[in-house]
């Protein structure tokens, strides 16, 4: 069975995601010894990835990202097509901007699952209570986060996907039926929508068994050394602190990272 890493990258105003999926393809390779894939909308040259697939945009959507003060374009509509157009028989997705540190992705292979991700996020500096964003909508409903997503290619696979889809191209119906006050199309949201139609609305899913680590965009990230990363932040009483971490994490804030990435 063929096994990889697939990445989705479509560049914006500012924020150059092929670069991040180039920088991390490097990193997958150095430490899951695993193929990737990019998928962008513009033939792409480059030896970081055993592939490269071109397919056009599917939704275009506008997102305001606080680190760079601006409403950006953000095309985020093509996630749920992953299932019809990876190469691999068991794939692990990723967002450009989830930076591999470790190995630990790894043991996501060998669980025997036939879909699998996140349910909790959690910040890592642990300053900010992501209570709010492991919900959505009126009614609390739990969130999966697409960030992280290992799948293998199955019936139950095909029907999370099918379903993810369902939910992307009736979005005004699904938004006002889960009562969800941010209007801009999510794949997280999509996600938790299609795991509970497929799984009859049981919320007790198979989920990764850790927390997401993620780094929120007010916080300064500055790379110390290979795998090794230094955040400063300011304290509940705005006194200054920073910590070291050398961990996979998820960086909600794209312009730091892109700093790393440039330097």
């Amino acid at each position: 069975m063929k096994s990889g890493v697939l990445i989705f990258a479509y560049n914006n105003e500012h924020i150059d995601y092929i670069k991040m999926a180039e920088w991390s393809a490097k990193n997958i390779h150095r430490h899951l010894d695993l193929p990737v894939c990019l998928v962008s909308n513009k033939p792409i040259v480059s030896n970081s990835f055993e592939k490269v697939i071109v397919i056009d945009v599917n939704g275009v959507d506008v997102r305001h990202f606080s680190d760079y003060g601006e409403t950006v374009t953000w095309y985020n509509g093509n996630r749920s097509d992953v299932y019809d157009i990876t190469p691999w028989d068991k794939t692990l997705v990723l967002d450009a901007d989830y930076v591999v540190a470790s190995s630990q992705l790894k043991m996501l292979f060998d669980m025997n699952q036939d879909f699998i991700a996140h349910k909790t996020a959690y910040d890592i500096t642990g300053l900010n209570d992501f209570t709010g964003l492991n919900n959505f909508g009126r009614h609390k409903m739990p969130m999966w986060w697409a960030t992280v997503m290992l799948f293998q290619k199955n019936t139950t696979s095909k029907l999370i996907f099918d379903s993810m889809k369902m939910v992307r191209d009736n979005w005004r119906h699904y938004l006002n039926l889960y009562a969800i006050s941010n209007d801009t199309y999510r794949n997280d949201y999509a996600l938790s929508i299609a795991l509970g139609i497929v799984n009859g609305h049981d919320i007790n899913y198979p989920s990764i068994p850790w927390g997401l680590a993620s780094l929120t965009p007010e916080h300064v990230l500055t790379q110390m050394d290979v795998d090794k990363y230094r955040v400063d932040f300011l304290t509940t009483d705005q006194k200054p602190k920073w910590i070291i971490i050398n961990q996979d994490f998820h960086a909600m804030g794209k312009k730091h990272l892109g700093d790393i990435i440039v330097k």
